[in-house]
């Protein structure tokens, strides 16, 4: 699977896999940490758990612009790592009667996560200047790296959880997890030093891909190239509120609405998600690779389309899950339905984040690549945010109600996309 791919790609796979590892042990477990240790309100997690992830998902902007024009992309990636480490130590020593260390240790993983990864992104990208065919593969193979450290994290906090009855060891176990990435991405970073945009081609390793002269584009083509991206942006939010639903509303309905097991708590089932795609992956890297090869693969839009689309029939799954008794908060429903609707929203995830990311790093002009990559998570930014702030009304009314409105909003999202698809392809090769 790597053997047509840089070696830098290797480092910067297990540094976005120990990386994930923090941040996905903290995802299984904030709105539960919320909820059962400091006692919150759902209306207080929600402001909690969407102003944090927009934070997470908005600071991308301001790193592209560091990593494009200041400090360049591998120091910005090394500076992002070291504020999430000191994050985890904050929310190691937090507790119900000392919540400013919880709030100034989200805050700095907030910052911290979004100067980090906008610019491991545009590393990926320009890995990959003068191989662009091969940007979809990259970034799923990324996207990899970051699901294997997401399914390990579950398990690390359910095991911590059963043997010690703490999440704070949870958020310590974190910190470690950030100061195995840095170790990593130092090592590599001789492999990585030829595609950082502010550093000295002499550090170009003698495997890293020729440096290509940047395209020269008119001003006009330029500003459609920005305006097909945030057309793009626009649409994805309805995504990202429906996905992050995972570790909010889903989190709720697994701990409420679920059957109760010793080895199957409410934080386990984060596991599956990026296990599905840890499975899924390669077999549909090799699906695109021989569709590829018969000049039938489907473009990066029409890709992003499907997952809008297979997003929606999951949020049905969980309609008529809710309907069947979820309903009633009466910890009655089979663990299979919350499972079979991950695997449908993995499909979905496959289909849209690696794929959007890859889009953006096709379509964005060069001298703002990391700006534009930026864009992509700061409607990532909007859509967590909104999240959160749906989530406060999640024991308001009925779950299917619920559920059945991030379906309307995800056949909204697959129709957009349809609307804008000429244009959104003209860029796309």
């Amino acid at each position: 699977m790597l053997k047509k791919h840089p070696r830098g790609l290797v480092f910067i796979f297990f540094t976005e896999m120990w990386e994930r590892v923090g941040f996905y042990t903290l995802m299984a477990i904030l709105v539960l940490y919320m909820d059962k240790t400091l006692g919150w309100s759902d209306a207080r997690k929600g402001d909690v758990y969407g102003l944090f992830l927009a934070l997470c998902y908005f600071v991308p902007l301001l790193g592209g612009w560091l990593g494009d024009r200041i400090l360049g992309q591998t120091k910005t990636v090394r500076i992002g790592a070291a504020l999430m480490a000191l994050g985890y130590v904050g929310l190691t020593f937090s507790s119900p009667g000392q919540t400013t260390t919880f709030y100034l240790g989200l805050l700095l993983i907030a910052l911290g996560t979004g100067i980090f990864k906008v610019n491991m992104a545009v590393l990926v990208g320009n890995l990959y200047t003068d191989k662009p065919k091969l940007k979809d593969a990259a970034f799923n193979i990324f996207y990899m790296g970051v699901n294997i450290g997401a399914a390990a994290a579950p398990l690390i906090a359910t095991a911590v959880s059963t043997i010690w009855g703490s999440y704070n060891i949870s958020f310590g176990i974190c910190a470690v997890g950030l100061v195995f990435a840095l170790i990593i991405f130092g090592i590599g970073k001789p492999h990585l030093a030829a595609v950082d945009s502010r550093l000295a081609v002499s550090a170009r390793p003698k495997d890293a891909p020729a440096e290509a002269p940047l395209p020269v584009m008119g001003g006009g083509e330029v500003r459609s190239r920005i305006m097909t991206l945030v057309v793009l942006f626009l649409i994805v939010i309805f995504f990202w509120v429906a996905f992050y639903q995972d570790f909010f509303a889903m989190t709720l309905f697994a701990e409420r609405s679920t059957r109760a097991y010793k080895f199957l708590r409410p934080e386990t089932y984060q596991f599956f998600e990026p296990f599905f795609i840890i499975v899924l992956t390669p077999l549909l890297l090799s699906l695109f690779a021989r569709m590829n090869a018969r000049e039938k693969e489907p473009s990066t839009p029409v890709k992003i389309f499907s997952g809008m689309a297979i997003m929606c029939a999951a949020m049905l799954v969980m309609v008529a899950a809710s309907l069947a008794g979820g309903n009633e908060d009466a910890g009655n429903m089979s663990p299979a339905w919350l499972i079979g609707t991950y695997f449908i929203v993995t499909v979905a995830e496959i289909l849209i984040s690696p794929m959007g990311q890859s889009y953006v790093s096709k379509v964005a002009p060069p001298k703002i690549a990391g700006l534009m990559m930026g864009g992509w998570f700061a409607a990532t930014a909007v859509g967590s945010y909104g999240s959160g702030m749906l989530g406060k009304s999640y024991s308001d009314f009925a779950h299917h109600q619920y559920f059945l409105l991030l379906a309307g909003m995800m056949a909204a999202a697959a129709v957009l996309v349809l609307l804008f698809l000429k244009k959104l392809k003209r860029f796309a090769r």
